[in-house]
């Protein structure tokens, strides 16, 4: 019994006096502060003497009551300062949870802007478009050559554009610069049609008009002169020559239509 509360002494002397500074450097940008103190309790064992009465024979023949002295193993609570270095994180850098024995964590005293993440102490990385220890400056893509624009580049917050000269547009890559097609203007589609056709289709309209008048007049002298004297492509009846008549105003009614028609487009004809 007195072996192992030796043992167990021993053991807890060994631990409180070695370095714990390998467990408190575990994982990367920990630094040591300075050291602490903390209590530590354990059992620790000792020798108690113990006094057991007992009876003896004494001088004269009689009984006498006495005590001797026993030793046994007992235990008891001790308490001890032991010293334990407390581990931190380096200056600018944080453990992202507080389990982590790590600190990967960077910390940037001025916040990112413009969608940048700090990515060293005091330093952002910043998205394409912008520089600056916290993504706050706009880079001018158009002060260099690598903008790839035809002809004009413009600037923008985190970006650029191409843009044209006038008299050209944008192709479908918003890079490259190409002219503009003319619209053609209506002096010049009239001069490159047919004036000439235009003019014999206006004559042979006008003819078809003269004779469908002409013939009009003769469907509708008989309706004035109250005498049954038709075309010979009418009908006798009075019915037959009023849908007859009717048609034929239909048909110059379009007819003035195209004349009309083409009477502007020979007014806009430069010929």
């Amino acid at each position: 019994m007195c072996r192992i509360g030796c043992l167990l002494s021993g053991l807890l002397f060994i631990l409180s006096t070695t370095s714990t500074d390998g467990f408190a450097r575990a994982g990367r940008r920990v630094c040591a502060a300075a050291p602490q103190s903390r209590v530590a309790t354990y059992a620790e064992s000792h020798v108690q003497p113990v006094y057991q009465p007992y009876l003896t024979t004494c001088p004269g023949h009689r009984l006498c009551s006495t005590y001797r002295t026993i030793y046994k193993v007992a235990y008891r609570q001790v308490y001890r300062q032991l010293p334990q270095p407390a581990a931190s994180c380096c200056p600018g850098w944080s453990r992202a949870t507080s389990h982590a024995l790590s600190c990967n964590r960077a910390l940037c005293w001025v916040p990112c802007q413009n969608g940048g993440s700090c990515a060293f102490p005091g330093r952002c990385a910043c998205p394409l478009g912008w520089t600056g220890r916290a993504c706050q400056t706009d880079v001018d893509e158009c002060a260099g050559q690598s903008h790839g624009c035809g002809q004009l580049c413009i600037n923008t917050a985190g970006s650029y554009r191409c843009a044209c000269r006038d008299g050209f547009s944008l192709a479908a890559d918003d890079r490259v610069c190409q002219p503009l097609v003319p619209a053609l203007e209506p002096e010049t589609i009239s001069q490159t049609g047919a004036p000439s056709e235009m003019k014999e289709e206006m004559k042979d309209l006008k003819s078809r008009v003269e004779a469908l008048e002409q013939k009009l007049q003769l469907v509708l002298a008989p309706f004035h002169n109250l005498m049954p004297s038709a075309p010979e492509d009418v009908g006798a009846d009075p019915i037959s020559r009023l849908s007859h008549s009717l048609q034929q105003l239909d048909r110059i009614d379009s007819l003035s239509e195209q004349i009309s028609f083409l009477e502007e487009r020979l007014e806009t004809c430069k010929c």
